[in-house]
């Protein structure tokens, strides 16, 4: 079958883990990568002289003349990486050619500016056996960081706008899906490969696996920083997940007085709306009309939200729609979960061979698929118990965001703080309840919290969520 193009180009950025995919793409019979062939400083490696018969000088005169040659003579479809700071004239012609498949490598912005202190600091830009790593923490410098941060979220938006403008496509991989050996035989479909692998190449070792919390000498800064930096638009390219509406008609009042809860599905919705009836009667099905009234009615009034730790959340929403039978049970999904992404979930509900290892297996395979789900990887719907918060925070400000985001870990103290501002007496606040089955505590490992943070690296981020233990 003829090949769809005749070479590719990978759009990424320094510490995205270019270097790890590019090795895995050339386990691949039928592709071949030239690295960073259009570097201004260097063809493919700081030693290499020439390419088929292309010297760094002849590239420069005329940089297609390299592309050409790598058409012709590569043993395989060649292609190569290609960064913001790299010859724009190649950038002009790849994107404006249908016979170039473009491949576009993310990674979260924090993440990838973190690897690349520690590597300036270590001078270890690449890990090829662990015993060999050197371990130092990054000094986090917020104007460094927001200046890379604005040139490669430009860059990306400017990959995306020629695409649209030009009517083709491109494969999104992040740098957390790149480790993923499915993920990477889908490339190499995109690519026009028939043929599979079945392991990693695994010459590039992954150098700083910790938390950033471990690998930044003033994380507070970071923290600090990241909270002012465009919040809603870091992770933004790409972001297949569904923009979430403002859901209006779960927004909670109680009585007369001045109080909107805006919940968060997968959160302690039920324990904060029980908190709210000891204010009086609690109401919801509003409009934006009525609440617009509701607002002008109740001067001073205050709105609030409640965050989840993501580990906890998922979990929830994990045990209430999957493993209860309810009126909040998906069954279709469920059904869907069992047959069509191999989530261990069992036929029935739970029984007595439903033990603890089932549910963490089964709970994995539900992560996983909820990875999938959210990078429109699946045909079901991304369901707001398992979206994520900093979505649906978002969703809220199309119509209005909310006055205070409390923690749940410090619900008392924040619920008692916003009673207190407005004169009014403390409600009694309901104990927390355990999930059915098992309480996530029965399960919980480091496996888990990895699997979850691969999912929601954008929460961990914008709100600073540390592991769930």
């Amino acid at each position: 079958m003829a090949r769809k193009y005749d070479y590719f180009i990978i759009f990424a950025e320094m510490r995205t883990g270019s270097n790890f995919l590019e090795s895995n793409l050339d386990e691949f019979p039928g592709l071949k990568c030239y690295g960073e062939a259009f570097n201004p400083y260097f063809m493919v490696t700081p030693k290499m002289k020439e390419l088929f018969g292309v010297t760094v000088k002849m590239r420069d005169a005329d940089p297609m003349l390299l592309v050409r040659r790598m058409i012709e003579h590569a043993p395989g479809m060649p292609g190569f990486r290609f960064f913001s700071d790299h010859d724009p004239r190649v950038f002009e012609a790849a994107m404006d050619d249908p016979r170039c498949a473009k491949v576009v490598l993310t990674r979260n912005h924090v993440e990838a500016y973190v690897s690349r202190k520690i590597a300036w600091e270590t001078d270890q830009w690449q890990l090829n056996d662990v015993k060999d790593v050197v371990k130092k923490k990054a000094r986090f410098v917020p104007e460094e960081f927001e200046k890379l941060f604005y040139r490669f979220k430009d860059f990306q938006l400017k990959v995306k706008d020629r695409l649209q403008r030009t009517g083709q496509t491109a494969f999104y991989i992040d740098y957390e899906e790149s480790q993923d050996l499915g993920v990477l035989n889908g490339l190499a479909k995109f690519l026009g490969e028939d043929h599979e692998i079945t392991e990693f190449a695994g010459k590039f070792k992954k150098q700083n696996p910790e938390p950033l919390v471990d690998k930044v000498k003033n994380y507070d800064v970071l923290v600090e920083t990241v909270a002012k930096v465009d919040l809603f638009d870091l992770g933004r390219v790409p972001n297949f997940e569904p923009q979430r509406t403002p859901a209006v008609p779960t927004y909670v009042t109680a009585g007369d007085a001045p109080v909107l809860f805006l919940p968060i599905k997968g959160g302690p919705v039920a324990r904060v709306r029980d908190w709210m009836s000891g204010l009086g009667e609690v109401t919801d099905g509003f409009t934006q009309k009525t609440l617009r009234q509701w607002k002008r009615q109740h001067k001073g009034h205050r709105s609030f939200t409640v965050l989840r730790h993501p580990v906890a959340r998922l979990h929830a929403a994990f045990c209430t729609h999957f493993l209860q039978d309810s009126p909040e049970t998906f069954w279709e999904i469920r059904q869907a979960l069992r047959d069509n992404y191999d989530v261990p979930l069992p036929e029935g509900m739970p029984g007595d061979d439903y033990d603890r290892r089932a549910h963490h297996a089964a709970f994995l395979g539900f992560i996983d698929f909820v990875k999938k789900n959210q990078t429109g990887q699946s045909g079901i719907r991304v369901d707001a118990s398992w979206a994520t918060q900093s979505a649906v925070v978002q969703g809220f400000g199309q119509f209005m965001l909310p006055d205070r985001i409390i923690r749940e870990d410090r619900l008392l103290e924040g619920l008692a703080s916003l009673v207190d501002e407005l004169g009014l007496d403390m409600p009694a606040l309901p104990d927390a309840s355990e999930d059915q089955p098992f309480a996530l505590g029965k399960i919980y490992d480091k496996e888990i919290e990895a699997a979850v943070r691969g999912v929601y690296q954008r929460d961990y981020m914008m709100f600073g969520f540390r592991p769930w233990a």
